[in-house]
């Protein structure tokens, strides 16, 4: 029988009001439902007291941080729930728009692939030096130089605060 992982509230707190600074300096939002938030947020921590890292609290984590490399918090999906549907999978991270409390956070789908496609795609990338097999395209903030790997240019420069539509392809 196992014991179920307690975080104090001051832990708790310490862990939200970090996140919340990482967030808001980096361009980021959490949610703004304060409850919801500190859930998904103790979730992390008892994840990372589990498993050694903060897994992803609405994925099933399988203990080997090598495979669940693309589900620790912030999650290689988050962005492109973002850019899709203005949350990320556990709606931990939100658009400005539902941070605003000008939209809601809806469920969105799952884009983790499976388990054999997982591995199939970290065995092809650890075997390819090669520069044109990035699974994303980079996009460079024209302001700071910043660099960003994903389907879609963020939002806000992490760096500069410059906006989308300041950032250009690089590769």
């Amino acid at each position: 029988m196992s014991k179920k992982m307690q975080i104090t509230p001051e832990e708790l707190e310490q862990a939200y009001q970090k996140l919340l600074q990482e967030t808001e300096t980096a361009g980021y939002h959490l949610n703004p439902d304060l409850e919801f938030t500190k859930d998904l947020i103790e979730s992390l921590l008892i994840n990372e007291a589990r498993y050694g890292y903060q897994a992803c609290p609405c994925r099933l984590a399988s203990g080997n941080k090598e495979e669940d490399l693309d589900i620790i918090c912030p999650c290689d999906y988050r962005d492109p729930d973002l850019t899709e549907h203005a949350a990320c999978y556990c709606a931990l991270y939100v658009s400005g728009k539902i941070h605003k409390g000008e939209a809601k956070a809806k469920p969105i789908p799952e884009r983790r692939p499976g388990r054999e496609e997982r591995l199939k795609k970290m065995t092809a990338n650890s075997n390819s030096g090669e520069i044109n097999n990035l699974a994303y395209p980079v996009w460079r903030c024209k302001v700071c130089g910043y660099l960003s790997a994903r389907n879609e240019p963020p939002e806000v420069c992490p760096i500069c605060k410059a906006e989308k539509e300041r950032f250009e392809r690089f590769l």
